[in-house]
């Protein structure tokens, strides 16, 4: 429990029942989700039958998808009340995920190299030791597999388009989602990264166009949202 912020647990726990409507607060998630299984579906040469954790799963938005391509997926969180709300969504969308209650670093601990697919989105800005988390992953994923994370940068244009007009002008994340002194600098990420036996891969970023109200994947920048692709070498 060392890795874990109570007022971070305490904020989805307000937020658990919104997980799977698709015009409130998580709709961002669900918009962007089709790009993220896609960039994932590709990095991976493909999903079928293989066996992946999403770590920090939430209500299940990602985990859902990942089964819808052939994956074998395993949910992990610390807010329960999210867990709930994705264990009832299955009973509806009858999609087979096996949720779990527990931090990254105690599931490695027991799981190590079980996974073809670790991935981890969204969620290092949520926890106290970011590098902590990004260990248990390295640990979890099979020689061989793929670690992929996404997370925010930390500059003036993220906080200007992540925070002042994500969170409180277009009201596209509910407002505290995010604490800009927790996003982490790329080179930060790749740094962390380096401390482990994973292999960063590339790095490409997330993107909003304000006039199409779409997202889109590109790698011209990473200033805002980003996702990095890392790799466990065979004989690690």
């Amino acid at each position: 429990m060392s890795n874990v912020d109570a007022s971070e647990l305490s904020k989805f726990e307000q937020l658990a029942s919104s997980w799977w409507d698709k015009e409130g607060e998580f709709k961002s998630l669900h918009d962007i989700n089709p790009l993220r299984v896609d960039l994932i579906e590709e990095a991976v040469g493909g999903l079928f039958n293989k066996t992946v954790i999403d770590v920090g799963c939430g209500g299940g938005i990602l985990s859902e998808a990942l089964v819808n391509k052939g994956a074998n997926v395993t949910g992990l969180d610390m807010v329960d009340a999210s867990l709930e709300v994705a264990k009832l969504h299955t009973l509806e969308s009858k999609v087979d995920v096996n949720y779990v209650l527990s931090t990254a670093e105690d599931w490695a601990n027991k799981h190590a190299q079980s996974y073809d697919v670790v991935c981890c989105l969204e969620m290092l800005e949520h926890v106290p030791d970011p590098k902590s988390v990004i260990q248990a992953c390295a640990e979890l994923v099979k020689p061989g597999g793929f670690v992929i994370f996404s997370t925010l940068n930390r500059n003036i244009k993220s906080y200007l388009m992540a925070i002042m007009a994500a969170e409180y002008i277009l009201g596209m994340v509910p407002k505290g989602t995010h604490d800009h002194s927790k996003f982490i600098k790329p080179a930060e990420l790749i740094k962390m990264i380096e401390t482990s036996n994973l292999c960063p891969q590339f790095i490409t970023g997330l993107h909003f166009n304000p006039i199409s109200q779409a997202y889109y994947i590109d790698n011209k920048n990473v200033d805002v949202n980003y996702f990095v692709v890392c790799q466990l070498p065979l004989n690690a």
